[in-house]
């Protein structure tokens, strides 16, 4: 019961908030954004019993930070590279939550659609990120070891939860691909809904792999 209420509300307060991002008013989004990554974090810390103490505390710490980058990416000043740190720190939580149960493996089939991909969106992307090359580049290498451990952890360990996870990790990596591709390759409208439909699902499954 806690489970499906909070379920609700996760994506009651997160299609509140894209309509908001649309539609008004802006303090409707101040509040409904971290509301919504709270309410996630909340539905990871009452999972109980957890798959594991350790693996529940970093996940909770990754949606810390995430709650974090979430703060910093709303405010009206230009806080990109403050908010990439934080998802930043969020990625290497999730990295140790997913490496702490099955270890830190290196399946070279596994690895080759997440390097090809990057490949891809750094093609896209070069040209145009100007003086955040550096860090866009660390940060993109960052996600998808990510979402390679969450695809390790799923092989070698194979619970619903790793499952989860892995599907969390891919609609993590292609929430922050359209995100990047609206801020510096070409702006287009949907961005916005589909950035926050897929971090929100994602954020979600990656709490729900908890259990």
């Amino acid at each position: 019961m806690f489970t499906r209420l909070l379920t609700f509300c996760v994506f009651a307060t997160g299609l509140l908030h894209i309509s908001a991002e649309y539609r008004g008013p802006r303090r409707a989004v101040y509040l409904l954004k971290p509301l919504t990554t709270t309410l996630i974090l909340i539905l990871a810390y009452g999972t109980t019993p957890p798959v594991s103490s350790f693996y529940q505390a970093t996940i909770l710490l990754g949606l810390f930070f995430s709650l974090i980058g979430d703060i910093f990416l709303m405010l009206p000043a230009d806080q990109f590279i403050t908010g990439l740190v934080s998802f930043l720190l969020a990625h290497l939580c999730y990295i140790v939550a997913f490496t702490g149960r099955s270890g830190f493996h290196t399946t070279w089939w596994l690895l080759a659609p997440f390097m090809l991909y990057g490949i891809g969106i750094i093609y896209l992307l070069w040209s145009h990120v100007g003086s955040f090359k550096a860090p866009v580049l660390f940060y993109i290498a960052v996600i998808l070891t990510m979402g390679w451990q969450a695809a390790e952890q799923w092989r070698w360990g194979e619970q619903t939860g790793a499952r989860l996870a892995l599907l969390g990790a891919i609609l993590f990596i292609i929430s922050d691909s359209i995100l990047a591709l609206d801020r510096f390759y070409q702006p287009f409208k949907p961005a916005k809904g589909l950035v926050l439909g897929a971090y929100y699902v994602a954020q979600w499954l990656i709490a729900r792999s908890v259990m």
